[in-house]
């Protein structure tokens, strides 16, 4: 039935993964149309328990996952060839780096910039545990350090693993991009079978609802800049329109496929975003700004090994279920999307390049604009007229932050223009690629698809975004963070599968190397004892090896071989000398030792 239905709409997709994922989104708009307080309550009962009993397996996923990559990243797998092995980048580096940029986190620079520093600057997370009192120097100082906790290498570690396994999986075994692929070591050929098509249904469903939660925070910062700038209500009215347009708009871009319609935005939006920057830095407290940056930078290192693991268990606030636990189970809703996003861009790179390109150069992107905006916004409560705290904090306008750190700059109202611009450009490129994106997890492959497709994915997005944000019966971003923590636990669970599948895969596409071979030295005496064992009166008994007094070497340095070129190759055959059968020689043999075990 579901292939009539299939060819009856003319399209052109996997018919159980496509109508299952989106069965799943369209019952789930209905409940929450039909049966409004139910769901919500159902949602938020289970985030609930969630954060009580699963908290912790959250925040120590997420630093597995960090050691898991720089030890992939740093082992002898560092040199794969993602891709053909003589295949060079398919990208330049700053063309690269805008689209990991704007399709990765951008929504969530602008969205937190000011609001995290200033929220924990008022309520100190770990105030109650040493001792730190609200707006104190150490409250500043722990602030930025959870800042940078919740948005550089931990943040970019969950885009990277799914994005490493995807990268692996589709460039060099050519298997489907999709999340079952990656689970291709484990379970052969039944990837394409029921337990595939159920991994790649609860892929595209959670990467449905983790793009859509973005969403939904852009649409609330809109909504907060346009009040502040025009005097537009936030209400639910108003942020339905919001979704509206922006859906429509990335609808057009999808429609215009990646190269003229993502890329573009990407690179015009990352240089308007670093004017925006460089604004901020230089009309603002500059040097305050500059020493912070680099302070801040050097505080999170230092207590980066004791973020990664805090638990607060002893304080037992509840604090890190609505910040750290939220940011983790969200961001890894949406990793597979961003993964094979950033897979696609990313074809040529080798394993080292890609895992450190994508660890480092976003996180240090992100250590100097929250270095700058964070050490801004800390500037006016600490030293000018303040305000922040006031309207975050007391007044829970997390979303108007920015438009009020803005109204303290010269020419507030344009510069408040162009960041919802930024915004709007960011929330485009956010549901156009995931549009993309998710249209390929359901399809199985990049080649042709009916634009339909496309749209319909974009067009779901927005619909869940809506429904979360305005008809769940919850304050908008409170029904954002039940939900993400909800969907988050699944995706956890398969990362570690997706961890022990990429280690076995590139240990079985890679070749053993034999072990190290240097020079044999002689053995070395004291002179006096080797003047002993030379009196042929010495009647001792000792070892039959030969003894010198000088170190001597008694083999030369073995000389080096590239394992993977024959160094006798065969000549072309003549009618003289015709080809004869030749031994095989292995990796062993042509390096000169002895070969290994064989795998078990």
């Amino acid at each position: 039935m579901l292939t009539r239905l299939h060819d009856l709409l003319r399209l052109r997709t996997s018919p159980p993964v496509f109508f299952g994922a989106a069965g799943v989104i369209l019952l789930f708009v209905a409940a929450t149309l039909v049966f409004t307080e139910p769901v919500g309550n159902a949602t938020g009962a289970a985030s609930a328990w969630l954060m009580d009993s699963f908290g912790w397996f959250y925040v120590l996923g997420v630093s597995v996952f960090l050691v898991f990559l720089l030890y992939i990243a740093m082992s002898r797998y560092g040199r794969v060839k993602l891709g053909p092995d003589d295949e060079p980048p398919e990208h330049s580096g700053g063309a690269w780096f805008a689209m990991l940029f704007a399709a990765g986190i951008g929504t969530i620079l602008m969205f937190w910039s000011v609001a995290e520093p200033i929220s924990h600057f008022a309520k100190p997370p770990r105030g109650e545990f040493l001792g730190i009192e609200p707006e104190s120097t150490a409250a500043a100082v722990d602030a930025m350090d959870f800042t940078l906790y919740h948005f550089t290498f931990h943040t970019w570690a969950i885009f990277t693993l799914p994005a490493l396994c995807f990268a692996y999986f589709i460039h060099k075994r050519n298997l489907p991009p999709r999340v079952s692929s990656i689970f291709q070591p484990l379970l052969g050929e039944r990837i394409h079978g029921p337990i595939g098509k159920f991994i790649d249904i609860v892929a595209i469903i959670g990467t449905i609802f983790g793009v859509a939660v973005s969403i939904g925070l852009g649409t609330l910062q809109i909504n907060g800049g346009l009040g502040q700038l025009f005097g537009i209500p936030q209400n639910a009215g108003w942020q339905l329109i919001i979704i509206g347009v922006v859906t429509l708009i990335a609808m057009v871009s999808v429609g215009l496929g990646l190269e003229r319609g993502i890329k573009t935005l990407s690179n015009i939006n990352i240089v308007v975003a670093v004017l925006l920057l460089v604004f901020v830095l230089v009309v603002g407290p500059t040097l305050f700004a500059l020493k912070g940056t680099i302070e801040s930078f050097g505080s999170y290192v230092q207590a980066l090994p004791q973020l990664a693991f805090w638990n607060d268990t002893f304080a037992n606030t509840g604090w890190q279920a609505g910040w750290t636990v939220f940011y983790w189970a969200w961001t890894i809703t949406w990793s597979p999307f961003v993964g094979i996003f950033i897979a696609r861009i990313s074809r040529g790179r080798t394993v080292r390049q890609f895992v450190l390109g994508v660890l480092a150069v976003p996180s240090l992107f992100s250590v100097v604009w929250f270095g700058i905006f964070g050490y801004s916004a800390l500037d006016i409560e600490i030293n000018g007229e303040g305000g922040l705290v006031e309207r975050v904090v007391e007044q829970e306008d997390i979303p108007g932050a920015l438009f009020e750190f803005l109204s303290n700059y010269p020419a507030a109202w344009l510069v408040s223009v162009i960041a919802i611009l930024v915004v709007v450009v960011f929330f485009i490129t956010s549901m156009d690629s995931a549009a993309l994106v998710t249209d390929t997890m359901a399809n199985g492959h990049e080649d042709f698809n009916p634009l339909g497709q496309r749209l319909f994915w974009a067009l779901a997005i927005g619909l869940i975004a809506a429904t979360l944000l305005v008809f769940t019966g919850d304050g908008g971003l409170e029904a954002l963070q039940s939900v993400s923590i909800l969907i988050g636990l699944p995706f956890f669970v398969m990362a570690y599968f997706q961890m022990f599948a990429l280690h076995r895969a590139l240990r079985e596409d890679s070749a053993d190397l034999p072990d190290m071979r240097t020079r044999e030295w002689k053995k070395v005496l004291p002179p006096e004892e080797f003047e002993r064992r030379a009196d042929p009166d010495d009647d001792y008994e000792y070892d039959d090896v030969e003894a010198v007094v000088e170190p001597e070497a008694e083999t030369e340095v073995p000389v080096m071989r590239d394992p993977y070129v024959d160094p006798d190759p065969e000549p072309e055959p003549t009618a003289e000398a015709p080809r004869t059968k030749r031994k095989v020689r292995t990796l062993a043999t042509r390096t000169g030792s002895k070969p290994l075990p064989p795998r078990t």
